[in-house]
């Protein structure tokens, strides 16, 4: 019998990747993204690789209590640097009244933000010289 599963340390977790598959399913993958969804996305991409990378190691290896601590780290490391892209965000929206990003919508605890279009022109600008 076909089965399937999610694995996720946290309820919000187990949703994105539920949703993520519903949405796989019905062809429905690409759309508009704001800033968070990208960080978002990325943070669990990065926790589904170091699952893999975990398991994927020979033997015992990957039951090993390094591998667990190094993949735990991994999933800490990524939590705070989401929290404080998140959080740099927020502040930056909170410091400009919005002139730089402004919080355009908040569902849950994800936020969506938008990036003033002057500004977004000269950060490309200023890309493509470096």
């Amino acid at each position: 019998m076909p089965t399937l599963s999610f694995d996720g340390e946290t309820h919000d977790e187990i949703t994105q990747k539920v949703r993520r598959w519903l949405a796989s399913v019905d062809g429905d993958i690409a759309g508009p993204m704001g800033i968070a969804d990208v960080v978002n996305s990325s943070a669990e991409l990065t926790k589904d690789a170091l699952q893999v990378i975990a398991k994927s190691a020979p033997g015992g290896v990957g039951e090993s209590d390094i591998v667990k601590a190094l993949t735990t780290m991994g999933y800490k490391a990524t939590d705070a640097t989401r929290s404080g892209v998140l959080g740099s965000l927020d502040a930056i929206e909170t410091a400009t009244g919005g002139s730089v990003v402004k919080n355009v919508a908040e569902r849950g605890t994800k936020a969506v933000f938008e990036m003033n279009a002057a500004i977004a022109k000269q950060i490309l600008k200023q890309a493509v010289k470096d």
